[in-house]
């Protein structure tokens, strides 16, 4: 039997048992779009941390990028999202990404997507990276919000679907070296126990392990930090990627600008009204992601300031106020015109990169455990996404995650002992103040392993996760708060082993002890407990 460290140490066998076929966790397109497919099976249980319109999929104001204009193909989508992987993409993954993409957006559209539409044909804007207009987006810029409808909408309709919101999946479990489920705690009912055929994990990436960041409040990476608990291979952890333009009013939250509005003829202007993008890169505005975050850092240097602005007082505001309703109110609210004064911004961790190690159909080193959307990582975004694929990735591969599961796991559950992860050794029973310490955390993560890193800072983190880690993971605690915070300290310590590790600059990884991208690194780190770093080639 494999072992696996929990965060709870279940007493007895008292707990109540929900046996299913499927369990998927997570409530964004990935886990919407798996949860689908796999109806069409057995029966599935739909677990959520909060509701299940609390993901970055709703929140998501970028769109979908689909080649559906005359001078654009797959074949263009697939070099353009090669060329921002920086050579690690899988190949495999990227062409059945832009290859199933139309089909799985046509379906949206099938079920009541409503998308933008100019003179009569859908308006395909332009992000950093791509090299033709094919940005779907719905409601200006509430694409996420959209698509989360649409598929929300079809799971209720939907027999074999039953869903459980402010449900926490704390631990995986594990029956003869396969995942057999998973404990699970609702506020009202304590602890319960899924027993399936398979765990499907969808829970979102990471992003609130740093202090500046779009994501929301519960993308916390518990499902990455619970397969890796479970001895399953994670991967490429040091890559996450910040989206360059977040609205920063100091004591609000950091409220994404649409890299959208730039692909629109937006500017970025430093605080004495100056371009500056031209500087660091020939594509200006529209340079890709990494690239303008790390400008946009440097230009805070020079200047000597806490942010950039975005100017947009040069587009025409009805043209604006159609486009990106929900930004301008957002702007309005704070007391922003953007008619006459530009809008602050600066980079906030965005998109995680990495994630539990899947094959193309989203098999983990596991068997019956799988993944998808943002907790999974194929290869398929390399060292860098390319913008507004994110929400096509979990279309795509949600479905083909649903059918793989549903074709391959058809042996019945038969358990009657069930086998609990063992839980550290208890530790000391002082009194934490669990958020002063998350969001020391946080604060860490962002000045040592942000968008611009090196070895100092690197082994300063290392140095302070382990402390903290001396005395909060041999707890154990009965809430999600605690729950959270260790989830939050298995990410940290994994993207600074795997930063500190990668000696080169490559997509959103920049050392700048090690600034330029080396051959030798053209690799994938993969990191599994109790192991040593395994290093595979990638392209």
């Amino acid at each position: 039997m494999q072992e696996t460290e929990g965060l709870i140490s279940p007493k007895g066998e008292g707990l109540p048992r929900i046996i299913t076929d499927f369990v998927v966790v997570g409530s964004g397109v990935a886990a919407l779009r798996c949860a689908l497919t796999l109806a069409k099976y057995g029966d599935v249980h739909l677990i959520t941390k909060g509701k299940l319109v609390d993901s970055n999929t709703f929140e998501a104001q970028g769109g979908i990028a689909v080649p559906l204009s005359p001078d654009d193909s797959p074949k263009k989508h697939l070099e353009d999202t090669l060329a921002a992987g920086c050579g690690l993409s899988n190949p495999r993954a990227v062409e059945i990404l832009v290859k199933k993409g139309r089909e799985r957006v046509e379906e949206l559209i099938e079920w009541g997507a409503v998308f933008d539409r100019e003179n009569g044909k859908y308006h395909l804007s332009r992000e950093g990276g791509h090299t033709r207009n094919r940005i779907l987006h719905a409601g200006g810029d509430a694409t996420g919000r959209e698509v989360a409808r649409v598929l929300i909408s079809r799971i209720m309709i939907t027999r074999n679907i039953t869903f459980h919101e402010f449900t926490f999946a704390v631990d995986l479990l594990i029956g003869d070296g396969k995942c057999i489920g998973l404990i699970a705690f609702r506020e009202r009912e304590g602890f319960m126990i899924f027993l399936s055929k398979a765990v499907i994990l969808a829970t979102g990436g990471a992003g609130q392990v740093f202090r500046e960041t779009t994501n929301h409040r519960l993308i916390t990476g518990d499902g990455i930090a619970m397969a890796w608990r479970a001895g399953v291979e994670v991967m490429d952890m040091e890559f996450l990627q910040f989206h360059p333009t977040s609205l920063y009013i100091a004591g609000t939250a950091r409220l994404l600008i649409s890299e959208a509005v730039r692909g629109e003829g937006g500017r970025l202007i430093n605080k004495f009204g100056e371009p500056f993008m031209k500087k660091y890169h020939p594509d200006g505005d529209l340079a890709p992601r990494d690239v303008v975050s790390r400008s946009i850092l440097e230009e805070m240097l020079r200047t000597e300031s806490t942010h950039v602005y975005l100017d947009v007082s040069h587009l025409p505001y009805e043209i604006f106020r159609n486009r990106f309703p929900h930004i301008l109110k957002a702007c309005e609210s704070v007391g922003i015109d953007i008619r006459k004064e530009p809008i602050p911004v600066r980079p906030s961790a965005h998109y995680f990169i990495g994630g539990i190690r899947v094959d193309e159909e989203g098999r983990t080193s596991l068997p019956g455990l799988y993944a998808c959307g943002e907790c999974a990582d194929s290869g398929l975004h390399g060292a860098n996404r390319l913008a507004s694929n994110s929400l096509l990735e979990g279309l795509v591969f949600g479905e083909i995650v649903g059918e793989t599961v549903g074709n391959s796991e058809k042996e019945e559950i038969t358990i009657n002992s069930i086998p609990y992860p063992s839980k550290y050794p208890q530790g000391s029973h002082l009194h934490l103040d669990l958020e002063d310490v998350k969001m020391s955390l946080k604060s860490l993560m962002s000045r040592n392993v942000g968008i611009i890193r090196d070895e100092e800072k690197l082994q300063e983190a290392q140095e302070r996760i382990e402390f903290w880690w001396g005395y909060i993971m041999n707890r154990e605690f009965f809430s999600p708060t605690g729950w959270e915070l260790q989830n939050m300290l298995i990410i940290a310590r994994l993207m600074v082993e795997a930063a500190y590790l990668r000696k080169e600059s490559r997509g959103v990884h920049y050392r700048k002890d090690y600034p330029k991208e080396k051959s030798e690194w053209r690799k994938h780190i993969v990191l599994k407990r109790g192991h040593k770093p395994i290093f595979v080639k990638g392209g």
